[in-house]
């Protein structure tokens, strides 16, 4: 019988939660249907750590970003810098970038100067932006809606645990939603509902790990193979069977993240 194929669109293998078993967390991964993994760069000087990892197996992707939590401690990013390294053939998003007021609010004005350059570079590149938010919706939606108007972008809001109007502000935008382990959190009733009113083509799954393991795992170090746990949430959520939802979601990482999808390996 095969496995229904899903994508985890969000994950950190260079973490070094993962420096001792990375080649199995891989195989681990692709065992549960998850055939290719995003492998998310949080500090642009670890940009050749993480490209490698990328470079070294198949299934993995990249982006690269600097973090907002980060962003007070690095050097603030170019837009240029960002589209040398676009030029990468497994280098598929901007980001993660974003604004966190829950933990770094003493550096807001650092954030969105940040952010703002990764819009431009997503802009630029065509390159689907990835959004950390958290405690900054109201300045999220400003930053994102101002930008959108003057140049349209493509853009997922990773992780996504906000309020329904920032979800309806980046649904009206053609923005995606992406679901972790925090919707399939016993407690996370109402974020279930946040996701149930949005098109089921704007949904992606992601582990965001080695955080926010889905149970069974939760309080465990999360991998890319429990995917497959949220997923299976995600389709209670819509309605639908776990291999319907898998396809689906994989379909809407294929039309957001074009550039993974259309990558084929060299022989």
């Amino acid at each position: 019988m095969r496995i229904p194929q899903i994508v985890d669109s969000h994950c950190h293998l260079d973490f070094p939660d993962f420096d001792a078993e990375r080649a199995e967390v891989i195989d681990r991964a692709v065992a549960a249907g998850v055939t290719r993994m995003v492998t998310i760069c949080t500090r642009l000087r670890l940009e050749p750590r993480v490209r490698a990892i990328a470079e070294d197996f198949d299934p993995v992707f990249y982006a690269a970003g600097t973090h907002p939590m980060s962003a007070s401690e690095e050097p603030l990013a170019t837009v240029d810098e960002l589209i040398a390294l676009s030029q990468h053939p497994k280098f598929v998003g901007i980001g993660e970038s974003g604004l966190d007021y829950h933990y770094t609010s003493e550096s807001a004005d650092i954030q969105k100067a940040s952010l703002k350059v990764h819009i431009a570079a997503a802009q630029e590149t065509g390159l689907p932006l990835i959004i950390h938010n958290r405690a900054s919706d109201e300045d999220m939606a400003g930053i994102l809606g101002t930008a959108y108007r003057q140049k349209p972008f493509a853009c997922v809001m990773h992780c996504f645990s906000s309020s329904e109007a920032l979800a309806r502000t980046a649904l009206d935008h053609g923005f995606y939603l992406s679901m972790s382990g925090i919707a399939a959190f016993p407690k996370s009733t109402a974020l279930r509902d946040i996701f149930a009113q949005a098109p089921v083509d704007r949904i992606l799954v992601e582990t965001d790990s080695p955080y926010l393991a889905p149970p069974p795992h939760r309080g465990k170090r999360n991998e890319p193979a429990f995917t497959a746990h949220t997923a299976q949430v995600g389709a209670e959520v819509f309605g639908l069977d776990y291999e319907d939802f898998a396809a689906r979601t994989t379909a809407n990482f294929d039309r957001l993240f074009a550039k993974a999808a259309a990558w084929t390996p060299k022989p």
